[in-house]
């Protein structure tokens, strides 16, 4: 165990290994030059969530960076949910699993031939400890000065690991709010999605979201409009600016780990009246209710 995160057992390339042991060569092109895709699923009290849609996503991200596998859709979905099972003695002392899927080019290099794809399975803990308390209180957005990359350079409904945009997008959001979550611009201004998670807001009872063009189709995004269309509260996609954030009435953000986290800061602008909103609250209840455990009680029991 490392600090307090489980030697878990992971898939490497065939093999079933403890963490630890799954070592990727320094010529691997996930590593060298960054050419891999990824997606993350998670569990709620050790069952699998939308794990079929999590898949779905990263064989489309698959296919579009041409990588061919010899494991099927279904195969996949079946080593995640194993991964899972394995696992499960570790669980009850981190609460819940994110279900992390790898896939690179292979052993390769620069502009070299490559050899079979390095496929990785693992079980991490969900990072509770990173946001619990903001359930309570509500993070803090900070508007970034790194932008989007265009889908014109590289599609933003791919999930790949060409994240240094987000990475300096989180360095910088930091630098002006130690509990700053950057909001990344496309290249026109407009609101696209954070360092790993869409966002929201709410205005005059509608939900307000960028379309797709410019972002991941988040399966946690999915699920908000499948919840808000369950409650009848209406979504809206479309063209936001800074200008609707900071006078929004609520904003959220949606992701695998948080599931919805209230935001109630935009550029140390209060968002309307502080405190997590009504319209959020009702989604995180419905969300808790659709998963079987209430999801800020557990990040708060687990995030200590």
């Amino acid at each position: 165990m490392a600090g307090n995160i489980p030697d878990t057992l992971a898939y490497f390339n065939g093999e079933w290994k403890p963490r630890s042991q799954c070592k990727i060569d320094l010529l691997d092109r996930g590593f060298y030059v960054g050419d891999a895709v990824f997606d993350i699923a998670r569990t709620f009290n050790g069952k699998s969530f939308k794990m079929k849609e999590h898949v779905e996503r990263l064989y489309r991200s698959l296919k579009h960076v041409r990588i061919d596998l010899d494991i099927s859709v279904q195969q996949m979905i079946d080593l995640s949910e194993e991964s899972v099972t394995r696992n499960e003695k570790f669980r009850p002392q981190v609460g819940d699993w994110h279900v992390w899927q790898g896939i690179t080019r292979g052993v390769g290099g620069w502009r070299a031939p490559t050899s079979p794809p390095t496929v990785i399975i693992q079980c991490v803990p969900v990072p509770f400890r990173a946001y619990a308390a903001e359930y309570k209180t509500g993070g803090h957005l900070v508007v970034a000065k790194t932008r989007s990359y265009s889908a014109d350079q590289l599609d933003p409904k791919v999930k790949h690991y060409s994240r240094l945009n987000f990475n300096l997008a989180d360095l910088e959001a930091q630098d002006i709010d130690p509990l700053g979550w950057p909001v990344l611009l496309d290249q026109k201004g407009n609101l696209t999605e954070g360092s790993g998670y869409n966002v929201f807001i709410v205005t005059d009872g509608v939900i307000r979201t960028a379309g797709d063009s410019s972002l991941l189709q988040g399966v946690s995004r999915g699920a908000v409009f499948e919840v808000a269309e369950q409650l009848g509260i209406p979504v809206s996609q479309e063209e936001l600016q800074p200008y609707d954030l900071y006078t929004a009435d609520e904003a959220f953000i949606s992701n695998t780990p948080t599931c919805i986290l209230p935001m109630t800061k935009a550029d140390n602008r209060t968002i309307g009246d502080g405190k997590p909103g009504p319209i959020v609250q009702q989604l995180l209840a419905a969300w808790s209710e659709r998963v079987g455990l209430d999801i800020a009680d557990q990040a708060e029991r687990f995030g200590k």
